[in-house]
């Protein structure tokens, strides 16, 4: 069954100087459901947390993501970029986040507001890796709307014709990943959470949202287009796939940490 990729406008409306758009709708309700749900989770489990201080650290949030998915975009992605159009980095309008730039950007943001704040780095790292599959689906279903990070030409019977990319059916790799790094692995966190909340170990839960988005995310590259001015890598990976790496690495130190 081959499917024609539904037309839906990038941008919801337009103001005139700005416009709303569904990438921008996509961040503002994954921070308002994850700041909600982790003032449950919080109160469920060791409730180490103020609902005042979760309410200020998404302040952390937001410019820990912003900043570093940006900085990790140009850095990861448009590398040459740095050195032909240094300001570059500062055009946010003009679009390109990095998944893990933004994790990165937020694991300084937990950091520090842990310290100022005299709160456990890990367990509010887990509260916020319970969460954060909620900005990874509605993050992959604004990619699909964009009609960004498509999938290889294929002849897999559910596959997708992007009118704007072509006339060949491809794999929705932006569902693939919004179902498997987003919904699939919100479950497994919850289920695992909710199994002892009280007296689960903490840091378990970063450790198992790094090991199984990481291998979900390596895995479904391989159905994605790659980008054209990277390519492959050793002519087998992607760029997507060698950041998953450490992060699966780091994973796995975590969980075996004691």
């Amino acid at each position: 069954m081959i499917l024609i990729q539904p037309s839906i406008d990038p941008i919801i409306i337009s103001l005139g100087f700005i416009d709303i758009r569904w990438y921008s709708i996509s961040y503002i309700l994954a921070f308002v459901f994850g700041s909600i749900l982790i003032k449950q989770f919080n109160r469920k489990s060791y409730n180490l947390l103020s609902n005042v201080q979760i309410d200020r650290f998404f302040i952390w949030a937001v410019i820990g993501v912003i900043i570093g998915g940006r900085i990790g975009y140009v850095l990861f992605y448009q590398t040459n970029l740095l050195f032909l159009k240094p300001l570059y980095i500062f055009e946010i309008w003009k679009g390109g986040m990095s998944f893990h730039g933004g994790l990165i950007g937020i694991i300084f943001s937990i950091y520090l507001f842990s310290i100022k704040n005299s709160v456990k780095f890990f367990y509010l790292s887990d509260l916020v890796s319970i969460v954060a599959p909620i900005g990874l689906f509605l993050g992959r279903m604004s990619n699909f709307i964009n009609t960004e990070l498509y999938g290889r030409v294929t002849d897999f019977p559910f596959a997708i014709i992007y009118p704007e990319i072509d006339n060949n059916p491809r794999h929705p790799s932006q569902l693939y990943e919004s179902f498997f790094e987003g919904i699939f692995l919100f479950f497994i966190l919850f289920v695992y959470f909710n199994s002892n909340p009280k007296k689960y170990l903490i840091g378990n839960i970063s450790a198992l949202f790094l090991i199984i988005y990481s291998i979900f995310r390596f895995l479904i590259e391989y159905l994605r287009e790659p980008d054209l001015h990277l390519g492959l890598f050793f002519n087998y990976f992607t760029m997507g796939q060698l950041l998953c790496i450490p992060l699966f690495f780091a994973g796995l130190i975590i969980l075996f940490r004691k």
